[in-house]
């Protein structure tokens, strides 16, 4: 398989944790949907990251749908998201929270970054930052001191989307150590494990 997109992107690595998590080979092609937009619209008509190539020449789009053809690869017995019932609404919910956290970081970011700076919507970007940090913090809620994962007592989508959201909330300058002291120390404890010590961009 394929993965295209740089990890930067909090999209692109989550694919890329679970592959290394599952233990599934992969080569990764590191181009950005702004500085290879001509590559990476070859694979995605969208010109979005990340894109995964298997092995047939079929191409899935999307961190989400990438990701559940990758818990079909591997069988519900170690796949990321539980498949049935209380279970999977939790990890799932717990994902779409921190999903939704990086999409509105990034919306804010863009807005800063891509426009001239006389069209910059301040209140804008403030509210985005808003939304990252509320979700952000339902999640420092949710970090129970001395347990190693955050649902289910095992490594689930719910730890690997935290992680990215983290990250990116740290490079778009939240504080987490200060703002989310137990998430900030989640998140640096899964760092030692090699999925996601190895997928640092």
């Amino acid at each position: 398989m394929l993965l295209i997109g740089v990890n930067r992107s909090p999209y692109t690595r989550r694919v890329a944790i679970t592959l290394e998590v599952y233990g599934l080979p992969y080569e990764q092609r590191d181009l950005s949907g702004f500085g290879n937009r001509a590559d990476v619209r070859a694979a995605n008509p969208l010109g979005r990251i990340p894109a995964l190539v298997l092995d047939n020449g079929e191409t899935l789009v999307d961190s989400a749908a990438i990701i559940d053809h990758l818990d079909e690869i591997v069988g519900p017995d170690r796949a990321l998201t539980p498949t049935a019932g209380a279970d999977r609404r939790a990890v799932l919910r717990l994902a779409a929270l921190m999903m939704g956290a990086c999409d509105k970081g990034l919306h804010a970011a863009y807005e800063r970054n891509h426009h001239p700076p006389e069209k910059v919507h301040e209140p804008w970007i403030d509210d985005c930052m808003a939304q990252m940090r509320n979700a952000l913090a339902a999640v420092e809620t949710m970090v129970e001191p001395g347990q190693d994962y955050l649902l289910l007592g095992r490594l689930t989508q719910a730890d690997v989307t935290a992680f990215i959201a983290e990250r990116l909330a740290r490079g778009l300058m939240i504080n987490t150590a200060s703002e989310m002291p137990r998430l900030h120390a989640h998140c640096r404890k899964l760092l030692q494990q090699e999925a996601f010590r190895s997928t640092e961009p």
